[in-house]
């Protein structure tokens, strides 16, 4: 019989710390100027991936991290610092800046593909508090079909986060240029909060 409190436990971890409300707009703003079947595709290819690298941490996190003698707070640093750079690109609009240069540069099959897996998959789906938490919780899920259990959970948690990522391609609609413009900077500054906060917990963890 599962241990239902741990299932809780664990869809509220995860729900938590991949946030699909507050990655939906984020999503908006990494995919100015496609189409909503581009969209799609990213939705789904970057959602596809963080999936497997969860299952792979879910499985066989610390085991992986003890190998590569990498620690979690490592990773938080090294996760924030990626973060930080994103942000930094959609307050100052850098990212439009670079598509200026290259001209009439179409989205091309390629550039779904790169942003599915950077920035989407890793490090905002996937990022080091997802798979902080996916390792955390393994280790409540000892047994194999505790284990595929995770799994199933983690599975459900990233559906709903694809269904908000569809569903912020009707939002770009509603919000306009302007409101893009506006929300682009103010989830900028969020964003390169939440990667300094990234930071200071990978250097407090990893000091201890």
């Amino acid at each position: 019989m599962p241990d239902i409190d741990l299932l809780i436990n664990a869809l509220t971890t995860i729900l938590v710390t991949i946030d699909p409300p507050g990655l939906a707009p984020i999503f908006l703003s990494l995919t100015v100027g496609m189409s909503r079947q581009e969209r799609f595709l990213v939705a789904r290819r970057g959602t596809l991936i963080a999936f497997f690298i969860l299952a792979a941490f879910a499985l066989f996190g610390n085991g992986i991290l003890g190998l590569l003698g990498i620690s979690i707070g490592a990773f938080r640093i090294a996760g924030g610092l990626l973060l930080f750079w994103i942000a930094f690109e959609m307050i100052f609009e850098k990212r439009n800046e670079r598509k200026e240069k290259t001209g009439e540069a179409a989205v091309t099959r390629d550039h779904i593909h790169n942003i599915a897996v950077f920035p989407l998959a890793l490090p905002l789906i996937a990022g080091p508090g997802a798979i902080s938490a996916t390792i955390l919780l393994s280790g409540s899920f000892s047994a194999t079909i505790d284990r595929a259990q995770l799994i199933l959970v983690i599975a459900f948690c990233l559906a709903i986060l694809f269904a908000a990522l569809v569903i912020a391609d009707r939002i770009d609609r509603f919000l306009g240029v302007t409101g893009r413009a506006i929300l682009t900077r103010l989830l900028g500054v969020i964003l390169a909060a939440l990667a300094v906060q990234f930071v200071v917990d990978g250097v407090k963890s990893a000091m201890a």
